[in-house]
Order: structure tokens, then C-alpha cells, then sequence
């Protein structure tokens, strides 16, 4: 499976987690980065690590992110390749940045009782339930991104993240990138 996402410069493949806050990207990126060498940039830490944000929203309870700055900041590395990026969104990162986008999804309950553990509640808490409900995330990188990149993968269980870990590192063994 070769690359769709452009980048015909890059020798490593560049690859996008997301999904509802809760479906497991950190756990997923973290084991997959160390399985293939990938290095893992969690947008979520970049955005507070370099301010890459507008402000706090108190509602949400989470930093307004300024999806220019993060942009910018990530540029030269996602030319590079070999990124994986793990972030709850994707319609703002350019499309030619990716060869595959992965969506999370987990079952409600599960995704409901791993998110009150978090400590999330009131609007938080039900924004993001109802983004899984109706596969809000999947649609977004199906409008953002070639259909034949964007591969949904369950992930309610520890046996479900080890199979996905599994799934993505034989992807990305077998990228090649695209000709010129």
C-alpha cells in the first residue's frame, strides 16, 4: 500500500491517530512508536509545552488551541516523516502531512466510564460521548482525507489496542514511498 498523502520527499511514513478523547491514541502511539521507531508527538502536550494556544476555555476545560501555530511548529518535521501524530482532531493538519489517518472508536460505556475516571463531567463529558455516538471523528477525516487513508479501528480493550498495535506496525513495515 503505497503513500496517497504526497510527501514524496519523506523515506518514513507519516501517521495520524485521533478519535474521541478516552479511545486510547497516547497508549496506542506510545506502544507503536516504540515498536517501529516512529516519533510520536502528542499534539495535546506540544500545544501546552510551546503555548501554541489562544487561552483556556473554562466550559471545556481545555486550552483554546491555535491550530496556525501548531501548523508552524509541526512543518519541518512532518516533511521529514516518520511523525506520528496523536490528536482528537484532524480537518485543520494539512492533507498532503499524512499516508494513513487512524480512527479510534470504543464502545459508549467503556468510552463513558474511562472518561468519569479523567475526572471529565457536565458538558465535557457529554460533548465527547455524543462526538462518539455519532462517529463525529470518523466523518471528519473522511471529509478531510482520501477515503482509501482513513482506517477505523476498535479499540475498547487491552486486546484490541495490542491487534490495532499490531495492524500498524505491519502498515507501516510495508510503506513505500510514493514515486515521483
Amino acid at each position: 500500500m503505497a503513500a496517497q498523502g504526497g510527501g514524496a520527499r519523506r523515506s518514513r511514513p507519516n501517521v495520524l491517530v485521533t478519535g474521541t478523547p478516552g479511545t486510547g491514541k497516547t497508549t496506542t502511539c506510545s506502544l507503536l512508536a516504540d515498536a517501529v521507531g516512529l516519533r510520536h508527538v502528542n499534539i495535546g502536550d506540544l500545544v501546552r509545552e510551546k503555548s501554541l494556544h489562544d487561552g483556556w476555555d473554562e466550559e471545556l476545560e481545555c486550552h483554546i488551541i491555535n491550530e496556525d501555530l501548531v501548523c508552524d511548529e509541526l512543518e519541518d518535521m512532518m516533511e521529514e516523516g516518520g511523525i506520528l501524530v496523536d490528536y482528537h482532531g484532524c480537518d485543520f493538519f494539512p492533507e498532503r502531512w499524512f499516508d494513513l489517518v487512524v480512527v479510534l472508536q470504543t464502545d459508549n460505556s467503556i468510552l463513558h466510564d474511562r472518561l468519569t475516571s479523567r475526572g471529565y463531567m457536565g458538558a465535557k463529558l457529554t460533548n465527547n460521548i455524543e462526538c462518539e455516538i455519532f462517529q463525529m471523528l470518523l466523518e471528519e477525516a473522511r471529509e478531510s482525507y482520501k477515503e482509501e487513508i482513513v482506517m477505523p479501528l476498535r479499540s475498547d480493550n487491552v486486546e484490541d489496542i495490542s491487534r490495532n498495535v499490531g495492524t500498524l506496525t505491519e502498515w507501516i513495515s510495508n510503506w513505500r514511498p510514493p514515486r515521483s
